[in-house]
């Protein structure tokens, strides 16, 4: 048990967010499971609250990439504060998004609300957090890098991904293999003695 414990938070140690894809195309069987294995995460009620929308088709991931940049040129002039962009300086992202359309895959994870064919949910953001993270641990163990993308607004993705409105964007997450010779910023993460209490 502890040897199994053990691998999996050296696995998981690895992983690193990706911001420069290869455009070689990943196994849609290995995407599948992926968000199968994201779909047997605990939710409020059962109620199941999520929704993956996987995007391939080059033409709408254009269209993403150009609507996300529009939305996110605006808030990197205009709406963050000074605070937030010393924050994410030391990763070096700016309002230009080309993985959008360079990653061979693009998840956009979207919550569902109360709708026709929806029950009332309960506790959405919590269950949909927790799938997205079972999903991105799944990709991770399967080879694949990603990324997690949060545009604000992001309400553009139902049109893109032909959703209800019932259904709310979340997170939208490019999937693949890393560029050749891509490197990733050096950030350390906070020891288990600072993140873990006992009492």
């Amino acid at each position: 048990m502890g040897a199994t414990a053990r691998r999996f938070a050296d696995q998981m140690a690895s992983r690193r967010s990706v911001r420069h894809f290869a455009p070689d195309p990943v196994p849609l069987e290995v995407i599948e499971a992926a968000v199968r294995a994201a779909a047997c995460s605990p939710s409020g009620a059962n109620l199941q609250p999520w929704r993956f929308v996987v995007l391939t088709d080059p033409q709408r991931k254009r269209r993403l990439r150009q609507a996300a940049e529009a939305e996110e040129l605006e808030f990197y002039t205009r709406r963050a504060s000074a605070e937030w962009l010393r924050a994410v300086a030391p990763m070096g992202t700016d309002w230009q998004k080309p993985f959008l359309e360079t990653a061979p895959v693009v998840i956009v994870v979207f919550e569902v609300h109360r709708g026709p064919n929806s029950p009332k949910p309960y506790y959405v953001k919590e269950s949909v957090g927790i799938a997205t993270g079972v999903l991105i641990t799944a990709l991770h163990l399967a080879g694949l890098a990603t990324l997690t993308h949060t545009p604000s607004p992001m309400k553009f993705l139902n049109e893109i991904c032909d959703r209800p409105a019932e259904e709310r964007a979340c997170v939208v997450i490019p999937v693949g293999y890393p560029a050749a010779g891509v490197t990733v910023p050096q950030l350390t993460r906070k020891p288990l003695s600072e993140v873990l209490v006992r009492r």
